[in-house]
């Protein structure tokens, strides 16, 4: 089966008149609640820019809250989860700033509830890829808004580098207990 290309479905669509539209959106709205949050952040966002980013924020607040951090593999599967969600979110604003603002929100939640301290490659890497990410989106910003975020971009760097070197001393004195 060959599904149509994006610029034949936006043809159709042209076609149709403005109920018929409704009844379209209201039938992709209950087929997923992805949908619906993207619609819900189209039609809303306009007005309240900041909405999006605060309820994304809660929203992985609560994840990390409930997040199993006993040892570092629930670590790294919590914050691989996470992440996911993030992703998820991240795909319905196009706005970099506000792509910015979580992911360094996501980073800065990494450092506090202390998945850095695990030192393990993969919550590292993840960490890395999402300063990355934020670098990536620095560069297509206009240039006083990248000074401001450089300075959060430093900032986290710091504090991957402050959870290392607490942890190597942790390390050192556990050793030496055994």
């Amino acid at each position: 089966m060959k599904i149509a290309s994006l610029a034949e479905i936006k043809k159709e669509l042209q076609h149709l008149s403005d109920k018929e539209l409704i009844v379209l959106i209201t039938e992709l709205i209950k087929f997923s609640t992805d949908n619906k949050l993207f619609l819900f952040f189209q039609l809303y966002g306009k007005d309240h820019p900041q909405l999006f980013a605060e309820m994304v924020q809660e929203e992985l607040t609560h994840e990390f809250r409930n997040a199993n951090t006993r040892n570092y593999h629930y670590a790294k599967k919590s914050a691989q989860s996470i992440r996911r969600k993030l992703n998820k979110y991240l795909k319905f604003t196009k706005d970099k700033p506000t792509r910015i603002e979580l992911i360094v929100f996501f980073c800065e939640m990494l450092s506090e509830y202390g998945y850095l301290t695990f030192c393990h490659p993969i919550i590292e890497n993840l960490y890395n890829l999402q300063v990355g990410k934020i670098e990536k989106l620095l560069n297509q910003l206009h240039e006083d808004l990248q000074y401001d975020y450089q300075n959060k971009v430093k900032e986290l760097n710091s504090r991957k580098m402050k959870a290392r070197l607490g942890k190597k001393g942790g390390v050192v004195a556990t050793a030496h207990k055994w």
